[in-house]
């Protein structure tokens, strides 16, 4: 299995399983790719792209992760508060079979308004290497 697959399915379930986001965004509120017709409240995994790196002569993959958060109304504070859940989650031990994550890392966090919806794009950065 490609090393994207198996981080974004290990971080979109420790996502969904996490109890204090499922209280702030409702359960089963986490996706791969953006659902069709959902308003409200919930995560997206709107880019991940990897780079093949060799830094210690275990190959691996950099991870760019862009999450965008979106909260049912037009509250900053609202959807930042989800924000720094998702954080927290992705920076914290969730496991991925097969890959060991190596480096973890909040890189940036920008809120916009949009339709009456706050929303937070949220970048990580990860590295793997096969485990």
């Amino acid at each position: 299995m490609h090393a994207i697959v198996e981080l974004q399915g290990a971080l979109v379930g420790a996502l969904n399983a996490d109890a204090e986001l499922v209280a702030l965004i409702g359960a089963g509120a986490v996706f791969d790719a953006p659902p069709k017709g959902r308003s409200g409240a919930y995560i997206v995994v709107a880019r991940h792209d990897a780079l093949a790196r060799d830094g210690d002569s275990a190959p691996g993959h950099e991870h760019r992760v862009l999450l965008h958060v979106w909260h049912g109304e037009a509250s900053r504070k609202a959807v930042l508060a989800v924000a720094e859940r998702v954080v927290a989650v992705a920076l914290g031990g969730f496991s991925a079979a097969g890959l060991a994550v190596t480096h973890r890392q909040h890189v940036r966090t920008d809120t916009a308004i949009e339709g009456g919806q706050a929303r937070a794009a949220v970048t990580l950065r990860f590295f793997s290497e096969a485990g």
